[in-house]
């Protein structure tokens, strides 16, 4: 049986539980962004400005932020639930238009009036990203767009095992809100819905008592108030987020150095990368979130859920650009 840092675990359960995906109940509450690409090459510099020519060869655009989580459980075999909001724009729509693509329900997203929809573009020449620049509003939603997001995860409450907060502070996740969803989510009589959190540097108040969460080591250092440049703080600040936020169990990524797991009534688990080749984390976040997200919601205990995700989150920092994990790949990278 294969083993991670003395710590072994069954190969063969892990692909079972992938096949469990497709019965995965997730919903997914964050906000939604448009990813675009402008892809091109690079022979000269400006005689301009000392800056790069590129000459354009290829645009792309794909779903971004909360609704690239969705995007992957769905390249996973899930059928996920998207709630968010998004701006009455062509943006907006061309994001709803690419959810009813993939055969997702849209009744979850908000279209708030006179807001704009966050849109990254990112130019990319020779698999390096040359420069990003955004168009967006990170103003608050309304409170109205609030209660109808509210209203919507009450009525479908009864058949979600598992929602995640994918938080990008763009305006969505606010007090209000998570006060709102947390007694949504305990409401329940008999069943308590697992909640996972992908947080977002200076939101952190909002996050007591979850279940899980997943910041790299960076937003982990900058919410402990000192850098995680070794064993001794990485463990300090695990600890630490613990304890402050009364979470269930904390997940730090640590980019070529793999991923720790903290649990609160348990042990302290480091499960070093798989990664064969990182050329771009971007979306990495998104990957592990989603996938220790369906790994719950099918059944599997958190250590094994974080696993898992640490297999996907190594499949996709091999490509360039945003990227989703499908599972017969997962299935190879856990095989291997």
């Amino acid at each position: 049986m294969p083993e991670i840092n003395g710590n072994y675990y069954d190969a063969e359960a892990l692909k079972q539980y992938i096949d469990r995906f497709v019965k995965a109940r997730v919903l997914v509450l964050g906000d939604i962004i448009m990813d675009h690409y402008i892809w091109g090459d690079v022979t000269r510099i400006s005689p301009e400005a000392p800056v790069p020519v590129v000459e354009v060869k290829q645009e792309t655009k794909m779903l971004g932020g909360a609704a690239n989580v969705i995007r992957n459980m769905a390249t996973l075999g899930a059928r996920p639930v998207l709630c968010g909001v998004v701006g009455d724009d062509s943006t907006g729509q061309e994001i709803l238009s690419a959810l009813t693509h993939m055969a997702l329900k849209t009744d979850g997203v908000v279209s708030e009036k006179g807001r704009l929809t966050s849109i990254k573009t990112r130019i990319v020449a020779h698999n390096q990203q040359v420069v990003r620049f955004d168009r967006e509003s990170r103003a608050p939603v309304r409170p109205e767009s609030i209660q109808k997001v509210l209203d919507f995860i009450s009525e479908n409450l009864d058949t979600i095992d598992t929602i995640v907060i994918s938080d990008y502070g763009k305006g969505l996740i606010s007090g209000p809100l998570m006060m709102g969803m947390r007694e949504l989510a305990r409401s329940g009589a008999g069943r308590r819905t697992i909640i996972a959190v992908d947080p977002k540097t200076g939101n952190f108040e909002y996050y007591q008592g979850v279940d899980v969460i997943t910041p790299n080591h960076h937003e982990a250092g900058i919410y402990c108030g000192f850098q995680i440049v070794d064993e001794d703080t990485l463990m300090r600040a695990g600890r630490q987020m613990l304890s402050n936020l009364n979470c269930r169990s904390v997940l730090i990524t640590q980019g070529k150095d793999g991923m720790t797991f903290f649990e609160k009534h348990g042990e302290t688990t480091h499960i070093p990368t798989v990664a064969k080749k990182v050329f771009d984390v971007t979306g990495a976040g998104d990957t592990v979130i989603a996938t220790i997200a369906l790994g719950l919601a099918a059944g599997l205990d958190f250590k094994s859920a974080a696993i898992l995700s640490n297999f996907a989150a190594g499949i996709v920092v091999g490509e360039v650009g945003t990227s989703a994990v499908k599972a017969e790949d997962l299935k190879k990278a856990i095989g291997e």
